[in-house]
C-alpha cells in the first residue's frame, strides 16, 4: 500500500449522551463502524480506537480531545479521522467512507 494507515477514534461513554436516547451506544457504534469499514475496505490497513471520555488514555491529544468532548457538550459518540470530526451523536457511514477516501482508500465493490 502507498498510503497511510488512517487513524479513527470513537469518543463516547458508558452512559449514552442525553441527547442521543434511542440510539445505540458509544462502545456499540464503535463496534458496529469498525465491522462495516472492514467489509467496505477489506486488506486496507486502519486503526480504529475507542476512547472513554471519562478515562481517556494517557495519550496527550486523545485525553485532551475527551475533555474537550465533555467541556463542549458535543454528543457523543464522536467519530475523527485523522483528527478531524466527521461524526456526533449519530455518525453516518457515507461521511466516514468519505474522509478515508481522502487518503486513498478505495472500496471494493461486491460481484
Amino acid at each position: 500500500m502507498l498510503f497511510k494507515p488512517v487513524e479513527i477514534c470513537v469518543y463516547g461513554a458508558e452512559v449514552i449522551c442525553p441527547s442521543c436516547v434511542n440510539l445505540p451506544s458509544s462502545k456499540e457504534t464503535y463496534e458496529w463502524l469498525e465491522a462495516a469499514i472492514k467489509r467496505k475496505y477489506p486488506d486496507q490497513p486502519f486503526t480504529i480506537s475507542y476512547i472513554d471520555i471519562f478515562n481517556p488514555p494517557e495519550d496527550e491529544e486523545k485525553k485532551a480531545f475527551a475533555a474537550k468532548v465533555i467541556e463542549e457538550d458535543l454528543f457523543y459518540p464522536v467519530v475523527l479521522v485523522e483528527g478531524t470530526i466527521v461524526g456526533e451523536g449519530n455518525p453516518k457511514l457515507k461521511v466516514i467512507y468519505e474522509a478515508m477516501e481522502k487518503y486513498g482508500y478505495k472500496a471494493v465493490e461486491k460481484e
